[in-house]
């Protein structure tokens, strides 16, 4: 069985309902948690995919010039490498952050403020052409939880979601490297832990109870729309997904 590589970059931001749909989709996980002392590896080698998830952290240097986390090198050095190699990548949140900033994409604190709570993005006209995105409803469910954003995609990057406050919701790089500004590994009981003494809902005046309960209205809905999807990435994974694309080129005249 092929195994995921997944970095846990916050204790209160795992895998969960993600971690579920993974192993459902035919994937072994093997969590790391650099946040409590796991070291990182070298590279992706045995690996079949890579997942980053969220955190409290911040993609961009701190204020005296260093990471937003101690470990933020050696993964950003992950990230290139999984772009290089072609290994399946699902970055999150923050990971789909620093799947940017490991390749020169902009992060910054966002200019349009907090994005909090149960939210609706939509399929940019390029996501026809992914392997994954294609499949996705024209306006999935989604969950919300970051105050920065990615202002800068990396060059050559397909932009596959978007919103109106926050055009880069979710991005491709190469062809097998997928950043998700939104959460889909969410349950109501993550919310919940996030809401409780939350300095973001205060700033926004926001009712964590009704936080939590619009969020929780919304746990199928995000279901319907992305657990199809981990499947089809824990496939790639396994080299179960074929170009099953209809749109194929014209060979070229004389050839």
């Amino acid at each position: 069985m092929a195994t995921a590589l997944v970095i846990e970059n916050d204790p209160t931001d795992d895998l969960r309902r993600l971690g579920e749909w993974l192993t459902e989709g035919g994937l072994e996980l093997r969590v790391l948690r650099p946040h409590a002392g796991d070291p990182l590896p070298a590279d992706l080698e045995g690996y079949a995919a890579l997942v980053v998830l969220g955190g409290d952290q911040q993609a961009y240097p701190l204020s005296d010039g260093g990471p937003g986390a101690p470990w933020f090198p050696a993964l950003e050095g992950l990230l290139r490498k999984a772009v290089r190699r072609r290994v399946p990548t699902l970055a999150i949140c923050l990971g789909a952050q620093l799947l940017a900033t490991a390749h020169a994409g902009r992060v910054e604190r966002s200019p349009s403020g907090p994005e909090i709570g149960p939210a609706l993005v939509g399929r940019r006209d390029a996501a026809e052409d992914d392997p994954l995105f294609r499949y996705v409803p024209l306006m999935p469910d989604v969950l919300q939880w970051h105050a920065d954003e990615i202002t800068e995609l990396p060059h050559g990057a397909t932009l596959l979601a978007a919103s109106t406050r926050y055009p880069h919701q979710a991005f491709r790089l190469g062809d097998r490297a997928w950043g998700l500004q939104f959460h889909i590994e969410c349950d109501t009981a993550m919310i919940a832990e996030w809401s409780r003494d939350s300095a973001v809902l205060a700033e926004l005046d926001y009712d964590p109870e009704l936080v939590v309960a619009a969020c929780d209205r919304v746990m199928a809905d995000v279901e319907e729309a992305w657990q199809p999807f981990a499947i089809r990435f824990a496939a790639l994974a396994l080299g179960e997904l074929g170009d099953d694309n209809p749109r194929r080129s014209l060979p070229l005249l004389g050839a």
